[in-house]
């Protein structure tokens, strides 16, 4: 099975576990001394940030997922609806490695990749799988 058709089907996965479950939207941001609910970038926001037009795998509810092709190289952005999905995503997914995390998202792609993206985008890089004692986190 080729790395597109494994992504979808993950995706696709873990939209059912997340729809099955329930969780809250994530991200707070301090506002003159009170938390405000801060919205999760999409798909299409976070692939504007490196200079693509995403072309969507998987647009549901739960979980959306766009392929991009830029001069920095190939690679899938994913966003989830609630940290519940993401959790799960990440739990169905470990053999996908490497990736960079963000809040409520997550990009899929080589090393080399992400070391260029992480430059705009931020997040964490998570360079094995995030269950074991032995993930080491780039920040």
């Amino acid at each position: 099975m080729t790395t597109i058709p494994r992504l979808t089907a993950v995706a696709l996965l873990a939209a059912l576990v997340a729809g099955c479950s329930s969780g809250s939207g994530g991200g707070y941001v301090a506002s003159a001394g009170k938390l405000a609910v801060a919205a999760p970038l999409t798909v299409e926001q976070i692939s504007a940030k490196v200079g693509c037009t995403p072309r969507m795998q998987v647009d549901a509810a739960e979980i959306r997922t766009g392929f991009c092709r830029t001069p920095d190289g190939e690679f899938f952005v994913t966003t989830f609806a609630s940290q519940t999905g993401k959790d799960a995503w990440m739990d169905a997914a470990p053999e996908y490695n490497p990736h960079l995390v963000g809040n409520l998202w997550t990009v899929l792609s080589s090393r080399k990749v992400l070391d260029l993206l992480k430059e705009r985008l931020g997040g964490d890089l998570h360079l094995t799988d995030h269950r074991t004692k032995q993930m080491k986190v780039v920040g």
